[in-house]
């Protein structure tokens, strides 16, 4: 019996009401998605433009930030859904950081999140606070694999994990993004059975980011940071097809990053 395979794209926006000026997401109508997970919509439900692009997706899932013009997710999915939820015993601040959908591909029951992860660079405080979102967040995941469930993670980790996945790895040694703490908790996860899609398929290629600064031509010169990942549990290793990063994207510091999965 022939495989389905299924497209997931994840995408950081910085705001979706601007992309929406720049028509940055129109190219999804012909992509051929099966979930599409955005990040920091910055804006609550109602906000959020119908005119994204016209494919009008069976499922829509939004979290807004209880502050708003700030964080936010938003999920757009035609596959069935047989539970989902916004994740406040992960998101405790209620800042609008997760889409947590369930459903059934072949055999595998499915756990889907989508997840704009804390940024710690602004205070010692929110440093403080990813870090336990981080825990919290992998605790949560775990007592759905003790459960049976498989796990597939998308979103903005605002974390490199290795000298690989920035341009300039000294010169941010100090910097939140690539602390120490935060690449050993990516050491952590991992270590608790998850798969870095993108290395498992591209190893160890280079010069392969999802953010750009807007300062210094940042982007027009590569110099990124990998800090975008689909992450899946390992039961799910052998069911990837293809993950790749999608650099001619534009609309956003970010841009967008796929995975490809067959059940």
């Amino acid at each position: 019996m022939s495989k389905k395979t299924y497209k997931f794209i994840s995408w950081n926006v910085n705001g979706i009401r601007a992309v929406d000026k720049k028509e940055a997401l129109k190219w999804v109508d012909d992509a051929n998605i099966d979930i599409l997970g955005i990040q920091e919509t910055k804006a609550q439900k109602e906000q959020i433009p119908t005119s994204i692009f016209e494919k009008k997706y069976k499922n829509i899932l939004v979290s807004s930030c209880s502050i708003k013009g700030r964080s936010g997710t938003a999920l757009y999915t035609d596959i069935t859904l047989s539970h989902e939820d916004n994740c406040r015993d992960v998101d405790v601040l209620d800042e609008g950081r997760i889409n947590e959908a369930h459903f059934n591909l072949g055999d595998k029951e499915i756990v889907f999140f989508n997840v704009y992860f804390p940024n710690g660079q602004s205070k010692e405080e929110r440093l403080v606070y990813k870090m336990e979102f981080y825990n919290r967040f992998l605790d949560y995941c775990e007592a759905l694999k003790s459960q049976g469930k498989s796990l597939i993670i998308c979103g903005d980790v605002n974390t490199a994990h290795h000298p690989i996945d920035l341009a300039r790895p000294k010169a941010n040694e100090k910097i939140s993004g690539f602390l120490p703490m935060e690449r050993a908790w990516i050491d952590k996860f991992l270590a608790c059975g998850y798969t870095d899609t993108f290395r498992h398929i591209n190893k160890d290629k280079p010069d392969s980011y999802s953010w750009w600064s807007y300062r210094a031509n940042a982007r027009a010169n590569n110099v990124g940071w990998r800090i975008d990942y689909f992450y899946v549990s390992d039961d799910l290793k052998d069911n990837i097809s293809d993950a790749y990063i999608l650099p001619d994207v534009l609309g956003s510091d970010h841009c967008p990053i796929a995975l490809e999965i067959k059940f």
